[in-house]
């Protein structure tokens, strides 16, 4: 049991720092980036992006919340409850992407051949604050698994976690 937790475990790692420096890279990078450059090279640059970024990020998105829902589920106690914590932050980062930056995404689509509307400027604002709470949450969920894989049990070096 405790290697088949130990592989979920890494498997909830993994996804979710690939989430998590997802979403760092690109409110530290691509975010200032998209305010440096003219609007219609950012509109065909993000249109661009979220072809490739749609996948990755929601397979991503998929594999850290079920990951870490699947250890919640082999694990007990104060281990269940953080891991738990995780999954629900990583479909938290979902859900923000799903409902807040993905229906704006698509008109940002539509400008990048029509040309901005006049609501542009509050649209944009409203996509990078979405950004910044899911950036928050995947990065939370992470950090909480990787507190997880650091706690040791008194007197000895081996993980906290055990069978349900």
């Amino acid at each position: 049991m405790r290697a088949r937790v130990r592989i979920v475990h890494g498997v909830a790692l993994l996804a979710t720092g690939l989430l998590a420096g997802a979403f760092g890279y690109g409110a530290a990078n691509l975010v200032p980036t998209f305010d440096a450059v003219p609007q219609d090279m950012r509109f065909a640059f993000h249109t661009e992006l979220m072809k490739v970024n749609g996948i990755t990020v929601q397979g991503a998105m998929v594999v850290s919340t079920l990951g870490s829902l699947a250890l919640a589920v082999l694990t007990r106690g104060r281990f269940r409850l953080a891991a738990a914590a995780a999954s629900l932050l990583a479909f938290a980062s979902f859900l923000i992407t799903r409902f807040g930056n993905v229906p704006i995404n698509g008109r940002i689509k539509r400008w990048a051949v029509s040309g901005p509307e006049p609501e542009t400027a509050e649209l944009l604002s409203r996509w990078e604050l979405f950004n910044i709470a899911r950036t928050l949450c995947g990065i939370a969920a992470f950090v909480v698994l990787i507190a997880l894989a650091l706690r040791v049990r008194p007197g000895g070096p081996e993980r906290v976690v055990g069978p349900a």
